[in-house]
Parts: structure tokens; C-alpha cells; sequence
């Protein structure tokens, strides 16, 4: 069974969060939401609080197939800051492994200089922080171990592509039927 980890920050845009964790568990990848505070307890950037599955100083990353940084404001500058956060990324960047960040948050990966000759995304207005990636105007895209989204709207898309990488296209194709998903 795959295994996916969806930071969580205080400011974290919900469907951005909860749409991958709903999808990933749809297609039977065991999903554990962290919050990269002590406290479980999140408040999204809309108002809409949730119980974090651990905290941060807690979660053994070591069997860990794939990392998911959600967007939101101020979740993703939240995210930025913690260190120790850059450093989990970091190893999973070298070594291979599945990261996907939707709206502004590839910004983190951008400012961690992964997105260099990547093809990429983000939000409008983001994109002077994704260092040395080709920006596309795609609503999500792959590049390698990197899967990008623009915003809330590519959302099911972004977790689909998800899906696609962990799983493989049968299961992607016959969830994204199944969930009237274009894909």
C-alpha cells in the first residue's frame, strides 16, 4: 500500500487539502494529514477547522511514498517557514520521490531551486518564485517526480494525476469514471 503525507498549515485553502486526502483514499493509498504545528487542531484559511491525523514531531517520514503541500494563504508561507519541513522535502526531492504542491505553494519547491528545467505551475502571481522552472499555462502538470496545480479549481484533476503516479492509470482511469472526472 502506498503511503502519502498532506501538510497541513495554519491558512491551508481546504479543498486543496481535503479533495487529495478524499480521492487518495479512494483509490486505497493510506493518507496521513499532518499538521507542522504541535497542535492537531488547523484552521484553514476559511474558517474551517480540522483535526490533523499527527503533528510534525511525531511522524516517522522514513516509509513515506509521496508528500502533498496544499496552498492557501497564509498556510503556504506557513509551510515556507518551517525548516524542518524544507528538510523532509528536500531528502524526497533527492531522492525521487513523489511531491505534489497546488496554488501557491509550489512556491516552497521553487525556493528549494527543485523546479529548475521542471515544467511547472501556480497561481497567478506566483510564478517569479518558481526559480528556473518553465511555466506552464496547464492546470496541473507533471515533471518528473513533481506534480504541480494552479488552484483550487484543478483541485480533483491534481488528485487524479496523484493517483495516476501511485497507483497507475487503470486505477486513476476508474476512479476519475467513476467520480465523472475528466481526465
Amino acid at each position: 500500500m502506498k503511503r502519502v503525507i498532506i501538510f497541513l498549515a495554519d491558512g491551508f485553502e481546504e479543498v486543496e487539502a481535503l479533495t487529495p486526502v478524499d480521492v487518495l483514499r479512494r483509490a486505497n493509498v493510506e493518507v496521513t494529514t499532518v499538521s507542522i504545528t504541535e497542535n492537531k487542531q488547523v484552521c484553514g484559511s476559511h474558517n474551517i477547522s480540522v483535526l490533523a491525523d499527527q503533528t510534525f514531531n511525531s511522524t516517522d517520514f522514513s516509509n513515506i511514498d509521496a508528500l502533498i503541500l496544499p496552498g492557501g494563504m497564509p498556510g503556504t508561507h506557513n509551510l515556507n517557514a518551517h525548516a524542518e519541513l524544507k528538510k523532509v522535502i528536500l531528502d524526497f526531492a533527492n531522492k525521487g520521490k513523489l511531491i505534489g504542491a497546488i496554488c501557491a505553494a509550489p512556491l516552497i519547491l521553487g525556493e528549494l531551486d527543485l523546479l529548475k528545467n521542471k515544467n511547472a505551475v501556480c497561481y497567478p502571481g506566483f510564478e517569479a518564485h518558481l526559480k528556473g522552472a518553465n511555466i506552464s499555462s496547464a492546470k496541473t502538470i507533471q515533471d518528473g517526480n513533481v506534480i504541480t496545480a494552479n488552484a483550487i479549481g484543478a483541485s480533483m484533476q491534481f488528485s487524479i494525476n496523484l493517483v495516476n503516479e501511485l497507483c497507475g492509470s487503470k486505477v486513476a482511469n476508474e476512479l476519475a469514471k467513476k467520480m465523472l472526472v475528466s481526465h
